[in-house]
């Protein structure tokens, strides 16, 4: 690729990877019962408490998380987290992440917009072509459900995030970024999981509650870096190689595969992401 780094491409095909396997694990919970914001809470709050010790804070750091940027970043991936795992209670994983690729429209015009990022019609008309697989996966007319809808809602918080987080990546350092999203992510969510806390914890909750924290975690800390170096339009097709992930996933954990018209959006979606980054390597 001419225009961009092949391992930091690498790195954001890897934070997808690590992304889908933590929404495996909160799949798996929201399924058995558990609620998805008790889901949630546990992703943000074991992942901070993990990432703490290693996240070298100072006092210096303290106002970042007072940042308006900081916050509002924080406020995006909480939403997002807590409308995917509400509709991965119900819907197939590969169908979710189908719907949820409304993220990358939003991340590409949204980062034109915002952050001044050039435009090209070529890949805006690729993008557009991707939506369109997004609705024949979505369905909207034709019985479109709660789930996915609530996927829906997630990609277009998502796509806002990576806006963000690219709007204040080069500001702070990634771990201290990622150590404010978790720690005030579980903040924010803390009463919602006394809310709903569990009374009995359902067979696989010993991995799922962990994996879908630290896949999670990971994965985002990946796409910091990344970010970091690559502008959000380069970051935005890349973010599809998360389809190949859901459906692989979905197949061996729980035995899901879309149905025809489903399996014809999430082709046209890939393919739509495949042909933006090929056009981002050769600098169009």
């Amino acid at each position: 690729m001419r225009d961009i780094s092949l391992p930091y491409a690498l790195l954001v095909v890897a934070a997808m990877a690590c992304i889908v396997l933590g929404d495996t694990g909160g799949k798996t919970m929201t399924s058995q019962g558990i609620s998805p914001y008790f889901a949630a809470w546990g992703r943000f709050a074991l992942a901070a408490v993990a990432l703490a010790p290693f996240a070298a804070l100072t006092r210096a750091d303290l106002p970042a998380l007072r940042d308006w940027r900081v916050l509002l970043r924080t406020g995006l991936i909480v939403a997002g987290i807590c409308a995917i795992l509400t509709a991965l209670k119900t819907e197939p994983i590969a169908n979710v992440f189908g719907a949820f690729f409304v993220g990358p429209v939003v991340a590409y015009f949204g980062s034109a917009l915002l952050l001044r990022e050039r435009v090209t019609l070529i890949r805006a008309t690729l993008l557009l072509i991707g939506f369109a697989g997004v609705l024949l996966v979505v369905k909207p007319g034709f019985g479109m459900s709660l789930g996915m809808a609530m996927a829906l809602l997630a990609g277009t918080f998502y796509g806002s995030y990576l806006v963000a987080t690219r709007l204040i990546a080069g500001v702070y350092r990634p771990r201290l970024l990622l150590f404010s999203q978790l720690a005030l992510g579980a903040l924010v969510l803390t009463p919602l999981a006394v809310v709903t806390w569990p009374a009995t914890l359902p067979a696989g909750f010993a991995w799922a509650f962990p994996l879908s924290a630290f896949g999670s975690a990971l994965g985002n800390y990946l796409l910091l870096i990344a970010s970091r170096s690559l502008p959000a339009n380069v970051v935005a097709p890349l973010v599809y190689s998360q389809i190949l992930w859901a459906m692989l996933l979905g197949l061996a954990v729980f035995g899901d595969w879309p149905d025809a018209l489903a399996l014809i959006g999430l082709v046209v979606i890939l393919a739509s992401g495949l042909a933006g980054l090929r056009l981002a390597g050769m600098g169009r």
